[in-house]
Order: C-alpha cells, then structure tokens, then sequence
C-alpha cells in the first residue's frame, strides 16, 4: 500500500484527533484503511471501528476494499454478517453504520474513523463514540467532504484554532493527485460554482441568507498586540446568556479581544466579572437602549442605573437604531467597499466568530434568526459598533444620550 504526498502527510501527524477536509475522490476511504490497520495490528486486542453514515454505505465502501488490503495470514476470522474481522493479534476491525447512534454504545474503542462525518448526527460523536474512547485514551479520525458550515466544521475548527489534541487538514481534489487536472476543469464548467467549490475545493460554502457576509474567518481573525489603555464593551442583557463583547479602539479600527457569557446571570454579576478582569482600565459600555428600562436584577435597579452606579461611562442611544442600520454598521466595518477590514476578532473570542459567521435570516425575510442562539453576541458587538460608526443617512438622526 502506498500513499500519496497529501495521505502520508496525515498518517504521520501525532495527534489524537485529526480532522481531514477534502474534495471528492481524494483517496479518503484508502487512508481509511490504512490508518485502521496500522492501529489494529500495532498492538494486540485493539478494538477499531470504522463508522460511515449509513450500515449499507459502510459495506458498499470499505469491506471489500479492508478484505483485500489485509494478507490471510493475518486473518483469524471474518464475518460478513457482522462486517467484523478478528485478527491473529486479538485486535479486531469493525464497520459500522450512524444511522442509529444508540446501536453503537457499549465497546470501548482504541481507534475510531468518522467517514462524511458531515452526514451523520453529531450525537454519534458527542454523545456515544467520543465517551467509548475515555476508557482506553483512544484516537479518532474525521473525514469527509463539507456540507456547509455544521458540527463537521465544528470539529475542523478545533484543529484550526489550536485547540489541544486537535489537528486540522484541507485538501482539493487536484492536491489529492487522484483526478486529471482536465476532469476537474470539465467539473468546473458542468457544476454550479457553490457546488464545486464544496465538491472539489474542498471549501466550507456559507449558509444562504447569511448576515454578516464580511466576515471572514482567515482573514478576519487576528490576535492583537498592540497597546490597551482603555476599552469598550460591547452588552447584550438577555439572561440566557447575558454576552458582552470587550474591545479596544485603535482609529478607525476596532479589535474584539474577549468575551463574556454568562447563564443565569444579571447585571450586578456581569459588573463583578467586567471589575475583576479588567479593574485597572477605563471602561466605556454601550448596552441594549432597553437597558433603560429593563431589570434583570434585585430591586427597582434598571440595568442602565446599574452599569452606571458601578462606575462605568456608558453610552446608549435613546431608541434602537433600525437592526438592518446595526448590521451594516458591522458589514462595513468587516469589509468596506473598498475592500478594507476595520474589524478583528481574536482567536479567544470563540462565541463571537461562531455568531458573525453563522448567523442567518429567517428564510424569505428581513428579519434575523433567532432561534439557534447566535444573535446574542452579534447584538452586543452591534451596539457597539453601531454607536462607535453609525450609517450616515440623509434625514436627520436623534443624537445619542451620554452617560458618565
């Protein structure tokens, strides 16, 4: 058996969990294979599992594929019926199908590969195979093409991010070496261009509709090292979560250093976190204009009374400007016209980049959806940003109110 440049690049990588993006016909079921039996016979009574989305996709894709790769001397057994092989060594190799994720619970697991992991349920993961590795500190291999921007590109992320333990990979179809340069251009030609580029640019396509189309992750995250006299923060008040977005303002430029997420929470506890982070620097909130009246905490406090009394300069307007005016505000600080990016976000600020690049409108309106959680931090950078850049329009506007 021998792997390609890209393949041995992979199979080489001493990382527990690999996550692997590629275009089609990249060879993904032969490093499948391969990475499968370096484990199994590495060592006795290895327990490893490959896991496809379907029972019937496992067979049709690996089991002859595993069966020829594998000598007869080092076979004890096989079962068809089971799509399990024993091998000499005790270890043995099981295919397995997600459609039902509960089928899989019970054995503790040495190697797992996830095949187009992105047309699973990501229960099978989180909730079943991830807890049957703890046992004997297993490993696991992500493969596939994306599907949008779902718990497959979650776990990518991970990789991207640095998170411990995690390792991210990306190919194209021609970077696999396994399609003629020609055949992929005929694709380009036959294919829409979202469609190739997910197929065989092995890219993750946005969601339709989404809001803040600006930004973009490579080029939107960055980490920030220049100075931090002062900051702003950026508050939303709904108690599930209360979310604060933290920057510092350098011109024109603003740069989103931290974040705060806080369930079940209100706004005396969101003052207590702001103090003991950052006690020694001058603060400016720019909360929700509701913050006036809203109470999310004891007594006949309003949110603003308490943001104020703790000794914070806040900044609200006295209504809410337009939402469609807040996020252009945003959409022009991530990309202007002129192709210039005045808003970062730093790598820690997780929840934040998952909310720019995920949120989207309720199909066939206007209006942003709400319903997956991701509007809460959007709405706290927004009415930061809104405030700091507001859209200049040709009637005039209600001068914002000033606290100190």
């Amino acid at each position: 058996m021998k792997l390609t440049k890209p393949q041995d690049d992979i199979f080489f990588r001493n990382c527990r969990f690999r996550v692997v993006v590629a275009g089609r016909r990249f060879g993904k079921t032969f490093l499948c294979i391969y990475e499968l039996l370096r484990v199994a016979l590495g060592a006795r009574s290895r327990n490893c599992w490959y896991v496809a989305p379907t029972y019937k996709a496992a067979k049709e894709i690996a089991w002859a594929m595993l069966i020829e790769s594998i000598p007869d001397g080092y076979i004890e057994r096989k079962n068809e019926t089971s799509l399990t092989i024993t091998l000499r060594n005790g270890s043995t190799i099981s295919l397995k199908g997600a459609e039902n994720p509960d089928s899989l619970r019970g054995r503790a697991l040495d190697f797992v590969v996830l095949d187009e992991f992105a047309d699973m349920r990501p229960e099978a993961w989180y909730e079943v195979l991830r807890p049957s590795l703890s046992d004997r500190k297993g490993s696991a291999l992500f493969i596939g093409t994306p599907k949008g921007r779902n718990h497959f590109y979650d776990l990518w992320t991970r990789g991207v991010d640095g998170y411990e333990s995690w390792q991210a990979f990306q190919y194209t179809t021609i970077e696999g070496g396994n399609v003629e340069a020609q055949e992929i251009e005929a694709a380009k030609h036959d294919l829409d261009e979202r469609t190739f580029q997910q197929e065989y640019e092995a890219r993750f396509v946005n969601y339709s509709g989404i809001i803040y189309y600006g930004f973009n992750r490579e080029q939107s995250v960055k980490t920030y090292k220049g100075p931090i006299e002062d900051l702003h923060i950026g508050m939303d008040f709904n108690v599930e979560p209360m979310s604060a977005v933290v920057c510092v303002r350098d011109g024109g430029v603003v740069h989103a250093i931290d974040e705060i997420v806080m369930y079940g929470s209100n706004t005396d506890e969101m003052v207590d976190e702001i103090r003991q982070r950052y006690n020694d620097k001058p603060i400016t909130i720019y909360p929700d204009p509701a913050s006036a009246q809203r109470k999310t905490s004891a007594g006949s406090r309003t949110d603003l009374n308490i943001l104020q009394n703790a000794g914070f300069k806040v900044k609200v307007r006295t209504r809410h400007p337009a939402i469609r005016d807040r996020i252009n505000a945003v959409n022009s600080r991530l990309l202007s016209s002129e192709q210039e990016r005045r808003l970062f976000v730093s790598p820690n600020c997780k929840n934040v980049v998952n909310s720019l690049e995920r949120q989207t409108y309720k199909e066939g309106t206007s209006q942003p959806n709400k319903d997956d959680g991701f509007d809460h931090m959007n709405d706290a950078l927004g009415y930061l940003i809104e405030y700091m850049f507001p859209i200049r329009k040709e009637h005039d506007v209600p001068q914002p109110v000033r606290w100190s």
